[in-house]
């Protein structure tokens, strides 16, 4: 995936969204900290938020049966946290952890959902935004996946 610095105005991961709608968006941001090591939400929670990554790193993690929790990706400034509150059943696939101290903008996504009801054009491109990068993650993962359980020599190309 793709990451890209996230300035105080949202650009970054909102960089596809025209300056209007940027701000729009951005005036539902609260900036939130949090500290090392501190759970975000688990897996099968209710999804009501999500969060543009600003400084420090996500782990976000599965529970495996017999193996406890297994980090699937670390994520980083400019990234977003978090997809889970657009669709139905808005509950969380995975679970997230800071790693380092985490600085991030947060989103209210009933207060999110509202503004794309007001404005089609900006829940269209968000939507459009968001798929992108779930697209991305998806195929980050097949290949994660590929080089751990596809048949020897299967991997990645020098």
């Amino acid at each position: 995936m793709t990451s890209h610095p996230v300035g105080s105005t949202g650009e970054g991961v909102f960089t596809a969204l025209t300056a209007e709608h940027r701000g729009k968006l951005m005036a539902l941001a609260r900036e939130v900290s949090l500290p090392g090591g501190a759970r975000i939400f688990e897996e099968g929670e209710r999804a009501d938020r999500f969060w543009v990554i600003r400084s420090g790193t996500v782990a976000l993690d599965v529970h495996m049966p017999g193996r406890g929790r297994v980090v699937i990706e670390t994520i980083g400034a400019g990234s977003l946290l978090g997809w889970s509150w657009l669709c139905p059943p808005r509950q969380w696939h995975l679970a997230a952890e800071t790693r380092d101290p985490v600085r991030a903008w947060e989103f209210d996504a009933a207060a999110v959902h509202d503004l794309c009801a007001e404005d089609t054009a900006l829940g269209l491109s968000l939507v459009t935004v968001v798929a992108e990068i779930i697209g991305d993650r998806l195929r980050a993962t097949r290949t994660r996946l590929l080089d751990l359980y596809g048949p020897p020599g299967s991997g990645p190309v020098p």
